[in-house]
């Protein structure tokens, strides 16, 4: 579904289930390379359920970081979605920007930050994921744990000439709404994986880095997703999550 009003470029910059909601890895340190799947969505769009359904399933793989964020254009229609920000939303603008989108749209999927899907079309969705884990790239093993109320994020050397962002995304493990106006008025969706906030944590220029940050709340999330990208938000190259103690 697509916004009804053009866009302008802002300034701003899984979790594994199990039936049901699975828990989180506390250490990526022998986890293995996992594609990430990022799905833009909104409680007012009457096309995003069906993406949400399919993002739900792909956070039971092991081989797929699936992260739900929502995005606040569709507000106006009378549902606010209560996980929807400026900055949540703000991440979507920069992958249209990104990937030479001329607007953003929703329910959008963007695969390891290099191509994006419209999310409802499962076998598309699917074909992506099995690419992207084949694809030749740079692998960097990143690896994350929490620290009372802290972050640390390692992330190796490589000598490549290229830098890229380490970003933190704090998530709750599922939400399950009752929307009582807009598109999905009368309907009770349930969203796994919600990206509550979106930081930009430092940049990595090839040398080995180390990264702490505080984690305000820890508690009233259920864990974190530490995402490396080419550039600013280009091709995932290396990603890690952990829980929250």
């Amino acid at each position: 579904m697509r916004p009804r009003t053009s866009w302008t470029a802002l300034a701003l910059g899984a979790l594994l289930v199990a039936a049901g909601p699975r828990a989180f890895a506390q250490n990526a340190d022998a986890a293995p390379a996992r594609t990430v799947v990022e799905l833009f969505t909104s409680q007012g769009c009457s096309s995003c359920p069906p993406a949400d359904a399919l993002l739900r399933e792909l956070s039971k793989r092991a081989d797929v970081i699936a992260l739900s964020i929502h995005v606040n254009y569709w507000d106006y229609i009378g549902w606010k979605d209560p996980f929807a920000s400026d900055e949540t939303t703000a991440r979507q603008h920069l992958y249209a920007q990104a990937l030479r989108q001329r607007y953003v749209y929703t329910p959008e999927m963007v695969i390891d930050g290099y191509v994006d899907v419209t999310g409802s079309r499962e076998s598309e969705v699917k074909d992506l994921i099995a690419k992207a884990a084949k694809r030749d790239r740079l692998r960097l093993d990143v690896t994350a744990k929490m620290e009372g109320g802290k972050i640390a994020v390692s992330v190796p050397g490589a000598d490549t000439g290229e830098k890229a962002t380490v970003w933190l995304l704090t998530m709750d493990r599922e939400h399950v709404t009752k929307v009582a106006r807009g598109e999905n008025g009368g309907r009770t969706l349930t969203d796994a994986n919600v990206v509550r906030e979106v930081r930009k944590l430092g940049v990595w220029t090839g040398a080995p880095l180390e990264l702490t940050a505080e984690v305000p709340d820890a508690d009233e999330y259920a864990g974190c997703a530490i995402l490396v990208q080419s550039g600013n938000v280009g091709p995932v190259v290396g990603a890690a999550v952990v829980s929250m103690p």
